[in-house]
């Protein structure tokens, strides 16, 4: 048995149209067939990003968004979130990210609170799950500000299927 024997079988012939008359003309070696499978499975194995959402000029929570997603096959998905804060509170702010979904049961997982109050404040969030067929992934914030002037952020999420 060949040590290569999980590759595709051997063309008996393949042919290569010409790229420009009168040159590069031949076969595929079987290097070079390795080559473009190893290439073609690597990329099969790159996350597909399904959806984003971005969200500006928010001044207030966000209640449980559903992520619009054509059709959610199961499988296992990243979740990310990044948020800044666009203008800072008078006095102090605080931003939460959830993300939602179901795997046989409602499912959720929150970042921590992002409390820097200025300008230059972020916070990031990632998640991997599983989730079931046909379920919403939804995205929530939980905003607290105070002082005359309230805090404003923007909100950018990204959902990629990785299986």
């Amino acid at each position: 048995m060949s040590s290569h024997s999980n590759l595709a079988p051997t063309p008996e012939f393949v042919v290569e149209r010409q790229v420009v008359q009168q040159s590069i003309t031949g076969r595929v070696t079987q290097a070079m067939r390795y080559w473009l499978l190893a290439v073609a499975d690597r990329l099969n194995r790159t996350p597909e990003v399904v959806q984003t959402v971005s969200l500006t000029t928010q001044t207030a929570s966000v209640s449980a968004t559903t992520i619009s997603v054509l059709s959610l096959a199961a499988g296992v998905y990243r979740l990310s979130a990044a948020a800044r804060i666009t203008t800072a509170a008078t006095t102090s702010s605080s931003l939460t990210l959830t993300f939602g979904w179901t795997q046989a049961v409602a499912c959720t997982a929150s970042s921590a609170a992002i409390t820097g109050n200025t300008t230059a404040t972020t916070g990031s969030f990632v998640v991997v799950v599983r989730a079931d067929e046909a379920t919403a992934l939804t995205y929530a914030t939980t905003y607290a500000s105070s002082g005359g002037t309230a805090m404003v952020y923007r909100f950018d999420v990204a959902v990629e299927q990785l299986i």
